[in-house]
């Protein structure tokens, strides 16, 4: 038998970027950031069970601006993860599946996630969380 090279699928490159495809890629990626979050939660939960030498040992680096960036991040991945997640329920409903209700609730997630982050780290700034 000749081995003659096979077709090979098209790759990213061939795509041109769409919301469509970036929301479906930031859903994934903030999942696994959730993840990461949820045992950092976790460690945060053995500190204050461990006493208070080890909780103000997390709060210290909670409170450090690499702590704040992360917290920020945090927060922006579960607006964005649970904003989706609605899309998707109401998709699951077979409500949205035109090209424009599609692009349309794309953008809507993804605004909506920086408006609900934004909102809550206003309150935290303004020292709602004191």
């Amino acid at each position: 038998m000749a081995n003659r090279p096979r077709p090979l699928s098209p790759h990213l490159q061939v795509y041109r970027w769409q919301i469509q495809m970036a929301t479906s890629i930031l859903h994934r990626a903030s999942g696994i950031v959730l993840s990461v979050g949820a045992l950092i939660i976790a460690g945060g939960l053995l500190a204050l069970m461990m006493g208070p030498e080890s909780w103000n040992c997390f709060t210290d680096h909670a409170g450090a601006w690499y702590g704040k960036v992360i917290l920020f991040g945090w927060t922006w991945c579960f607006a964005y993860h649970l904003c989706n997640g609605i899309r998707h329920i109401v998709q699951d409903f077979a409500v949205g599946y035109s090209k424009a209700a599609f692009i349309r609730s794309s953008w809507m997630s993804v605004i909506g996630s920086l408006v609900i982050t934004a909102l809550v780290w206003i309150y935290v700034c303004v020292g709602g969380a004191a």
